[in-house]
């Protein structure tokens, strides 16, 4: 009986099936195995656990998941990819399950049947951003999310207040989850090699994450603080309420953005709510 590891190698299958990186779509194959694996490990999954893949591709990541032991469902948007896939699901005693379309559409809940997942991905670069906001502020939580991204932007998801990287991306996901910098991949170990640098940045739910309400006021609020993050609060957040704002959250008016830790903008975002 094949199981996955009789599948030829990924590049073989790749120069069998005539297919390259489609750069419209940010593609960057990881076909490294030892790389795969060791997301696979990062992200904590195991025997009959539910994965969510987004951008699978040829599959080498998901090849590694499926190794676990846990349960994949696949969101493809290129459907040149369909028949590598396919070929991955005969062999994967009925432990993947494809969807061909935009995962920025999906509806991750109806796909999991209301049951618990994680997110693991290595992200296409033009939409990683968008997704993890999705994902960060969207009705439907992960478990975890462990992902790809360019290293620039896994610097700014997990920067602390006072550094160049720190901005909004840093307060949502921060506010919402537990992020943290596990592992830096080199250009090299994708087919085409990008030209910069990627690393994995791990996600867990807070405990304490911001209701949707409280969450749709910090993104305003951050969106304008941050929107001229070398103004004064008094300044960039005038719009919202200056610094009868800035005094209603215990801040001084004369800060900036980039000062501001997570809790002092929930405090923002709180007053903002307050007195509407």
């Amino acid at each position: 009986m094949t199981g996955i590891d009789d599948l030829p190698p990924l590049r073989e299958t790749l120069a069998e099936h005539g297919l390259l990186a489609n750069k419209a779509f940010g593609q960057h194959f990881l076909l490294d195995l030892n790389i795969t694996r060791k997301i696979a490990r990062l992200a904590e999954v195991g025997d009959g656990d539910l994965v969510i893949e987004v951008g699978p591709g040829p599959g080498g990541l998901t090849r590694a998941l499926l190794e676990t032991g846990a349960r994949v469902i696949a969101v493809e948007k290129d459907v040149r990819f369909e028949p590598l896939l396919q070929e991955l699901a005969a062999v994967a005693d009925g432990r993947l399950s494809l969807v061909l379309g935009d995962a920025l559409e999906v509806d991750e809940a109806a796909l999991s049947a209301g049951a618990p997942a994680a997110i693991v991905s290595n992200l296409p670069y033009n939409v990683g951003t968008p997704l993890l906001i999705k994902w960060l502020t969207g009705p439907y939580t992960p478990v975890s999310q462990t992902l790809m991204f360019q290293k620039e932007v896994a610097e700014r998801i997990v920067a602390a207040p006072g550094s160049d990287a720190y901005g909004r991306l840093a307060v949502i996901a921060q506010a919402c989850a537990e992020a943290r910098l596990v592992m830096d991949v080199p250009a090299r170990a994708f087919t085409p090699p990008p030209k910069v640098a990627s690393a994995v940045v791990r996600l867990v739910p807070r405990a304490d994450r911001p209701e949707p309400v409280l969450l749709g006021a910090l993104q305003k609020i951050t969106q304008a603080a941050f929107g001229q993050r070398r103004k004064m609060l008094r300044s960039s957040l005038k719009p919202l309420g200056g610094e009868a704002l800035c005094v209603a959250a215990g801040l001084a008016a004369d800060a900036r953005a980039e000062t501001i830790d997570i809790p002092g903008f929930l405090a923002l975002a709180q007053a903002w709510l307050d007195q509407r």
